[in-house]
């Protein structure tokens, strides 16, 4: 009952910047956390950013200082800046949303994804 569209992936050159968007519509419950995942060639999904309702955010080691995650939550949309992009950023990024409370009764929602390819 919620359904994400992400958009803004491409390719890009190692050092370029791309913003990624995902809207999110359908019975948004106001306490959530959006965030993105991303999951390259072989290698199993992993944690991108995330940010909750509240503004909140957590992010990987190995894009902290290079992408910026920030929401409006009147568009209930997310976005992830990412600068100073490297080719081990390559991967289809995915959207997620949850709750933020009751996990364990409603279930997270994903987007069919949006590919990212850093390359020269």
């Amino acid at each position: 009952q919620v359904q994400l569209v992400e958009s803004g992936g491409g390719l890009v050159q190692p050092g370029g910047s791309l913003r990624l968007s995902c809207a999110a519509s359908g019975d948004i419950f106001s306490s959530n956390v959006m965030g993105w995942y991303r999951q390259a060639p072989g290698k199993q999904r992993e944690l991108v950013a995330a940010i909750t309702s509240g503004g909140s955010t957590n992010s990987a080691d190995s894009v902290k200082g290079r992408f910026t995650i920030s929401r409006d939550n009147a568009k209930n949309t997310v976005y992830l800046q990412m600068n100073s992009l490297n080719p081990e950023d390559t991967a289809v990024y995915y959207c997620n949303y949850r709750r933020m409370y009751g996990s364990s009764r409603y279930p997270e929602y994903w987007g069919q994804g949006t590919q990212v390819i850093v390359s020269s």
